[in-house]
């Protein structure tokens, strides 16, 4: 082991250490260095934490920081920083403050001149992203879906024509009742990824168009468990939406004042012989 604090450049400073996101080979040799010298750990779960640093044989304290303290105790580590001593936050999984805590610690740090030390490491949005065999070259993090289907529906309909690839957490309880609104709001040629316990023995990565994928995870009750990560394929203007008859589109506008778009489309595709997901997306941009 390296004799403590001999090798830090940097002390004394806040460390962001990710940690394995699964597969604990995935630690780095410094995250494992910066444990092991750090006068304290500030932990989302010290519990948690602490089986992972009795794996490495790092006996490092440890001290709570989560959401529901993070506020009330950011300060404290600020002090404890400028006095002297060095730490590293750290989470549950994978990269602090992406959908975890730290965030009012990192900038109480950087209000009060304490020198903040990034660590590249494990990251679920990034693992996912790079097999996702989506576009890479603009894409955003929107972190969990609100819990209730409304909010799900709105930021849906808030990211629907975003042309860069969207990504976003989802727990398995939820994952059924959020694929149902991605197939109401963006239909079922939209392509997405669902990447799942990624990095662990199960790791599952797999995309479809969405109306498949929906079948695809309700025919294995064992791909609506894990950890898992979506991958929403940016906005691809149709150009067959762009070729709906005038009348067909009169039609749509006087049977929605009446009925939900979404029955509205099926009665006009099924009345004018055209695709009822060309007419639900002309609906959802022009009447909503």
């Amino acid at each position: 082991m390296i004799d403590n604090k001999t090798a830090l450049l940097d002390l004394p400073a806040l460390y962001i250490v990710p940690t394995p996101i699964g597969n604990l080979g995935d630690i780095t040799q410094r995250s494992l260095d910066i444990l092991h010298q750090v006068d304290l750990i500030a932990a989302e779960d010290t519990r948690h934490t602490g089986r992972l640093l009795s794996h490495f044989g790092i006996a490092t304290k440890t001290y709570a920081l989560h959401d529901h303290n993070e506020q009330q105790k950011a300060q404290v580590l600020v002090e404890k920083v400028l006095a002297g001593e060095s730490i590293a936050l750290v989470s549950d999984a994978g990269t602090p403050l992406i959908s975890d805590p730290g965030y009012h610690l990192v900038t109480k740090c950087r209000q009060a001149g304490v020198k903040v030390v990034p660590l590249p490491g494990a990251c679920a949005v990034i693992t996912a992203l790079s097999a996702s065999g989506l576009p890479s070259d603009r894409f955003s993090f929107e972190g969990f879906f609100p819990a209730k289907s409304k909010g799900r529906k709105d930021k849906l309909l808030e990211i629907y024509k975003a042309e860069r690839t969207c990504i976003f957490y989802e727990s398995p309880h939820r994952i059924t009742d959020s694929l149902a609104d991605m197939l109401e709001v963006l239909g079922p040629d939209r392509e997405v990824v669902l990447a799942r316990e990624l990095t662990k023995t199960f790791e599952t990565i797999h995309g479809a168009p969405l109306g498949e994928l929906v079948e695809w995870i309700e025919e294995d009750s064992n791909r609506k468990r894990g950890e898992m990560v979506l991958l929403i394929h940016g906005y691809r203007e149709d150009k067959q939406a762009d070729a709906l008859p005038d009348d067909a589109l009169r039609t749509l506008k006087i049977l929605v004042q009446e009925l939900p778009l979404k029955k509205a489309a099926a009665l006009v595709a099924e009345i004018h012989n055209l695709k009822k997901n060309a007419l639900y997306k002309w609906g959802l941009e022009n009447l909503e």
